[in-house]
């Protein structure tokens, strides 16, 4: 999970958070805005950092090597290409999106890895939520992109067993979406059986 409106508004780790700084972030992204407005297009705020510097951070890393190689490529990928829009993000300093994180009455799962940069987004949120049908799943060894695509990773088990034990009705395994991109549905079944 990412909170993209706390890392607009704070920066990663929060190093931003502070009047002066989002104020400065509002002023230049006011000023892309007219910019693109002026030139009739937007600017594009670049993808994954292309080539990659020896000293890029760990978190860096890791979607370098998601979105900058077959892995997980695509050619209509913001961040494999040119990125979002400059302003696309303006909103979300004024719009925190978990505001009422603590009004959920639903079960919520947050699933993260141990080892994610982005691990206090759903630890924060956890502490916000509500009632017994919660839970924060810490992936042991595993990185952000980790669970996009590392099924030796991905706890297919876990996440399938909270959704049956908060369900009011049965629900069936495959018919979760996640699985609908492997064409190989009964290894991953079988994978996981008696784990």
């Amino acid at each position: 999970m990412y909170d993209m409106s706390r890392v607009t508004a704070n920066g990663y780790f929060d190093a931003a958070d502070n009047a002066d700084a989002r104020h400065e972030t509002r002023r230049q992204l006011n000023a892309q805005r007219t910019e693109d407005y002026r030139n009739g297009t937007y600017a594009l705020a670049g993808g994954v950092v292309e080539p990659l510097p020896d000293d890029a951070p760990q978190f860096v890393k890791d979607y370098y090597a998601y979105y900058k190689t077959p892995r997980g490529y695509h050619g209509r990928s913001l961040n494999s290409n040119n990125g979002w829009n400059r302003t696309s993000s303006l909103s979300f300093l004024n719009m925190p999106l978990l505001t009422y994180a603590g009004e959920i009455q639903s079960a919520v799962l947050l699933v993260h890895g141990e080892n994610a940069h982005s691990r206090y987004f759903s630890e924060d949120t956890y502490k916000q939520l509500r009632g017994d049908n919660k839970q924060l799943l810490i992936v042991p060894g595993a990185v952000h992109t980790d669970l996009y695509d590392n099924l030796e990773k991905i706890p297919f088990d876990r996440i399938e067993a909270f959704f049956l034990s908060k369900s009011q009705h049965l629900i069936r395994l495959q018919d979760f979406s996640i699985f609908a991109k492997y064409e190989d549905y009964r290894r991953i079944s079988e994978h996981f059986k008696g784990v």
